[in-house]
């Protein structure tokens, strides 16, 4: 068969999304973490950044672009060049963003695309070793006396939001005192300022285990192994109520699909490396889903409209 030219060039073509991204001009790759340093996220970026470098052949950058509930950097990510040079690690939170800003600087369905979501772990509710709450049914019993209050990481937040529904389910009021990050809410809570915390299982499990926080509920559908002792909120009489933490790799809208499925394949192997699996199951407790691009796309879309009619129901306003 006589090669033409045309031929040849779109066999080259055809070839590129198989070589390494080095040669597609990636030669460094920011990935943006819309949340302060310390967070779930930040470690979840630190932690495969040198696996993705390995493997995509180019340098990873981290970096946290913080404020407005995550949109501030979300938006940095939608606005960047869609070659594959800017990647955005976040977690639950980003599907809130249209819902709690009045005027959110992006689009989260359309202005970035999926690639991947990495994994879930339940939402938990602690208190202060020296609170009297063992059970929520004891914070039930508390709060129809006098007022029970509950940190969060911020108004709008995914913890923020699960404690809303949580109060409506039980019945009782139950005060919210916001805070800009989760580490502060922890420290008062463990000072006894704060009579409860929700948070994910990754932000508490140190104090839990540590004595200065006890755990009186975790909203995944099974106990943790970490935390046998710890009931489900099925247990606990809220038997269709769950609240759990996720975290995804997005990319800017128009970033090409070879480029989008190259950074998924390349993820999951990071993922699948024995320390890297091991610090994400044991350390913060996460159940690696790895789902790809359609898949992540379409749980992003039922977690956009669940999530943004909590906050409309409840008219809550993003911090």
């Amino acid at each position: 068969m006589r090669i033409t030219r045309r031929r040849a060039t779109a066999a080259i073509l055809a070839g590129l999304g198989s070589l390494p991204v080095r040669a597609q001009g990636r030669r460094q790759i920011t990935m943006i973490v819309p949340f302060p340093p310390g967070g779930s996220v930040d470690t979840l970026a630190r932690l495969i950044q040198d696996g993705l470098q390995e493997r995509l052949g180019a340098t990873v950058i981290v970096e946290n672009r913080p404020g407005a509930n995550g949109a501030i950097g979300a938006a940095a990510a939608a606005r960047a060049v869609p070659d594959g040079t800017t990647l955005m690690a976040t977690f639950d939170s980003h599907s809130t963003i249209p819902a709690l800003l009045e005027k959110p600087p992006l689009n989260v369905e359309t202005d970035l695309v999926p690639v991947m979501l990495v994994g879930k772990a339940p939402y938990i509710v602690a208190t202060g070793a020296a609170k009297p709450f063992k059970t929520f049914a004891d914070v039930t019993a508390a709060a129809k006396v006098k007022p029970v209050s509950y940190g969060t990481s911020g108004p709008g937040s995914s913890g923020h939001l699960a404690m809303v529904m949580l109060g409506r389910k039980a019945g009782v009021p139950l005060d919210h005192v916001p805070y800009k990050g989760a580490g502060p809410a922890i420290n008062d809570v463990m000072g006894g300022h704060v009579d409860l915390i929700c948070a994910s299982v990754a932000a508490l499990l140190p104090q839990i285990e540590g004595g200065a926080l006890r755990a009186i509920m975790q909203m995944g559908p099974e106990r943790l192994k970490a935390l046998p002792d710890a009931p489900t909120t099925a247990e606990s009489g809220f038997p269709d109520f769950l609240a759990e933490a996720w975290w995804g790799v997005f990319a800017p809208k128009g970033t090409p699909d070879a480029i989008v499925t190259q950074t998924y394949d390349a993820l999951r192997e990071v993922l699948n490396m024995p320390l890297v699996n091991q610090r994400l199951r044991e350390t913060q407790q996460m159940t690696l889903v790895m789902a790809g691009p359609k898949e992540f796309g379409a749980f992003f879309a039922k977690e956009v409209v669940y999530w943004g009619k909590v906050v409309r129901d409840n008219n809550i306003k993003g911090g």
